[in-house]
């Protein structure tokens, strides 16, 4: 088949960059892909893009100029004529739909989140006949598509966006001597609950200040909640919690942790917490998405409630 994928924005911690080894796949099984974006945001997405080999037109340069996208890609599947085209998050999703049916191009969507805000819901939910199948990256993301967006579970597929490699570096024991290091990894947004991560960390330091002497938190990624989480720490009076920005090379970033700590608010699959997992870290994580299967208590984590600062701090020590 002759495939057109259209991701949403080409943002570092976005849905692109499991793209170029989707791509690949397909590509193996003798599919022509050709990879658009809507949207620029960060752009980090694009290097990861092409030195995978995977070419990316953006369709356009700011989010004023969303309609002039639309407008591009319907010209692009008239002329190209593709068999299919496959979409990534909310807003790829409502614009692919469109434009695919204005074309007749059957289209597929990914749904990645087992949480939507509201008017997100209430959007997918008008127009999922638009899309003629859904991908869910966990059974969860599944169930909350069959629920919340009222899709027929036969019109469901489920793919999880990870890998199980044998070869993945591996985390090492802490050392006597050495800091115990706890690391998040992710978007520097609200949703991720990242300022949890800093609250734990001063609890443990009120109650706990023999513990926390002995405690490194790291929290990997970008985003606009960067200030916001700077100043927390500043407020806190907290020396053991560090914001280290984007991680270019997750792998190597886990695999010098000793833990691993998801607070989010919701998760579809979390990719982030299961390569925590597959480099062999115990993962202390919030009840929500595929999270509540496989993060078992006491074999490869520990599971809390959502917001929980006591409990994951409990976790913790």
């Amino acid at each position: 088949m002759r495939i057109h994928y259209l991701l949403t924005d080409l943002n570092a911690a976005g849905a692109a960059l499991p793209v170029p080894m989707l791509v690949s796949l397909l590509r193996e099984q003798g599919h022509e892909v050709r990879v658009l974006a809507l949207l620029p945001k960060d752009l980090r997405a694009r290097a990861k893009l092409e030195q995978a080999g995977v070419d990316v037109t953006l369709l356009c340069n700011r989010p004023r100029e969303i309609l002039l996208a639309a407008w591009r890609l319907l010209r692009i599947l008239r002329r190209d004529r593709p068999d299919l085209l496959w979409t990534s998050l909310t807003r790829a999703t409502m614009y692919g739909g469109i434009v695919g049916g204005l074309c007749r191009v059957p289209v597929v969507s990914w749904q990645h989140n087992a949480w939507l805000k509201p008017h997100r819901q209430r959007l997918l939910r008008l127009t999922r006949r638009l899309t003629a199948l859904w991908v869910a990256d966990s059974r969860t993301v599944a169930e909350f598509a069959a629920d919340a967006l009222d899709i027929a579970p036969d019109r469901i597929a489920i793919w999880p966006l990870f890998r199980a490699c044998p070869y993945a570096a591996q985390a090492s024991a802490c050392k006597p001597g050495e800091r115990f290091r706890i690391g998040s990894l992710g978007r520097l947004h609200a949703d991720k609950n990242f300022h949890h991560v800093i609250e734990v960390a001063a609890l443990l330091q009120r109650v706990r200040p023999d513990l926390a002497a002995g405690l490194e938190f790291v929290i990997g990624g970008d985003g606009g909640e960067r200030a916001a989480l700077q100043a927390q720490i500043a407020a806190a009076g907290l020396s053991n919690v560090r914001l280290v920005g984007f991680v270019d090379e997750p792998e190597r970033f886990l695999a010098s942790l000793h833990a691993y700590l998801q607070p989010s608010h919701h998760e579809g699959l979390c990719i982030a917490a299961h390569e925590a997992m597959r480099a062999s870290l115990p993962v202390v994580a919030s009840r929500v998405g595929e999270m509540q299967r496989t993060v078992l208590p006491g074999v490869t984590g520990m599971l809390c409630a959502v917001g929980d600062i006591p409990g994951m701090a409990a976790a913790i020590a």
